[in-house]
């Protein structure tokens, strides 16, 4: 009971979804044991839904997500997992699946608002005992209630993506521990060195869907672009709706070269996919590396890339460094270390999303 209780408190002491994730895995495995527990998330392309994994427990050992052998694309297809898809389709809590090779996975879809967005799998060479899956039960609720407080706090109500106040604390984490490192200048310009990348995304002319359309479908635009979104991205880059039509990645861990074809493979999702009644809808999007500079700087330079971008025709992607390099962005320090940014060739008047 004291280890059951102190498993409790653990669990109820974070306040992020990874750090939650790990903690109940790792409750769970400490408790009854399992040759696998995972977390995954659930989400929707187009009309279908994805199994991302998020955090597994193996034999023991935990695996985080930029480990997991399918962090570098948008996750499987529901259809690879039939018992899951029928216990969602039918809004069940959890049913048992017993595979061919005769391992015993426990699936628990988590239900907040009528929605399921996240699973967890449990997997045991043979069926639980009674107490054994009470204990499991009852660490699953604990899971979903604190899960919902989360979501409520860190998630945007429309589009359930992360929302600003999330952004500001996981980008201050992520610009302290690059602070912490130094960027091998030389890898840097041959764009071999893996680094972090804060990108900045506006959906192209987006007050004419309102004006033309209503906001039902401009909501409905919002919803989508962010579906495309998380299908888009890895599993360890987060995504957040910074308000109104502006979204902010935040990728991880990757060179230049492939963080312009993630970035120009979402541009092009957007652009291909037809939207209900409105048909083509296209976004803009600025980039720049996270460097040990204050994040309003970097953030200003990814703001000034997608200024650019729209300025410039639209419907295109725009790297920082590169523009100032061509001498298309100039910038000055002043005195007070702050940094405008002059555009050569940019309109009298900011354009209009």
């Amino acid at each position: 009971m004291d280890n059951i209780l102190s498993r409790l408190v653990e669990i109820t002491g974070h306040r992020d979804h990874t750090s939650l994730d790990v903690s109940v895995l790792s409750a769970l495995e400490d408790l009854v044991g399992a040759v696998e527990i995972r977390t995954c998330e659930i989400f929707r392309f187009r009309e279908d839904l994805f199994v991302r994994q998020r955090v597994l427990i193996k034999s023991g050992k935990l695996v985080m997500v930029e480990e997991l052998p399918d962090a570098e694309h948008g996750g499987e297809p529901i259809e690879n997992f039939p018992v899951l898809r029928a216990c969602i389709e039918a809004n069940a809590p959890k049913v048992e699946e017993i595979t061919p090779e005769g391992m015993h996975i426990l699936w628990f879809p988590i239900w907040i608002n009528d929605k399921v967005s996240t699973c967890l799998s449990i997997s045991n060479a043979t069926s639980y005992s009674g107490e054994a899956l009470k204990v499991i039960e009852g660490i699953v609720r604990v899971y979903h209630n604190y899960q919902s407080l989360l979501d409520y706090s860190e998630r945007d109500s429309l589009t359930g993506l992360l929302n600003r106040k999330t952004f500001d604390e996981n980008f201050s984490k992520m610009v302290s521990s690059v602070s912490d490192g130094q960027v091998n200048e030389t890898d840097r310009r041959h764009h071999t060195e893996k680094e972090q990348w804060l990108a900045v995304v506006d959906i192209d002319h987006f007050k004419r869907v309102n004006d033309q359309f209503g906001h039902l479908y401009g909501d409905e635009v919002l919803i989508l672009v962010a579906n495309i979104l998380r299908s888009s991205f890895r599993s360890q880059d987060r995504v957040f709706r910074f308000g109104g039509e502006e979204f902010v990645i935040l990728l991880r861990s990757t060179t230049l070269i492939e963080a312009r074809k993630i970035f120009e493979r979402f541009r092009t999702n957007i652009e291909q996919h037809v939207f209900p009644q409105i048909g083509q809808v296209t976004v803009s999007l600025g980039f720049s590396s996270i460097q040990a500079e204050t994040p309003v700087v970097i953030l200003g330079h990814a703001d000034q890339a997608l200024y650019y971008a729209k300025s410039n025709g639209r419907n295109q992607v725009c790297y920082y460094d590169e523009l100032v390099e061509e001498g298309l962005l100039k910038s000055e320090v002043s005195n007070d270390s702050v940094e405008f940014f002059f555009d050569d060739i940019a309109p009298d008047t900011e354009p209009t999303t």
